[in-house]
């Protein structure tokens, strides 16, 4: 008699894979939130990632967006795309919202 196929599951890959490198410790920080909303000063993302944000994080709301011009994930948003969250970026008060997206 023949066993029963058993049907396992493919291993899941982390997202932190497609998070690239430098954006990694930004994603497992925001990951491990339990919080809905987390706030984080420009100077504290970059104490996280261990790099100044580039002047385009300082200056402009799109650098912040969810997808570049061609509707594809920017390599620093796969951070907290991954995380399930948004971001919202206060440029005069130097800060970012990441809120929990609800799936």
């Amino acid at each position: 008699m023949k066993s029963p196929e058993i049907d396992t599951p493919a291993p899941r890959t982390p997202a932190s894979v497609d998070v690239p490198a430098e954006y990694r410790s930004l994603h497992k920080y925001l990951d491990g939130r339990y919080a809905d909303t987390v706030v984080l000063r420009f100077a504290e993302i970059e104490d996280l990632l261990g790099f100044a944000l580039p002047d385009r994080a300082r200056l402009g709301q799109d650098w912040w967006a969810n997808a570049d011009a061609d509707g594809e994930p920017s390599p620093q948003s796969r951070s907290w795309i991954h995380a399930s969250r948004t971001a919202v970026a206060n440029l005069v008060a130097q800060s970012v919202v990441f809120e929990r997206e609800v799936r």
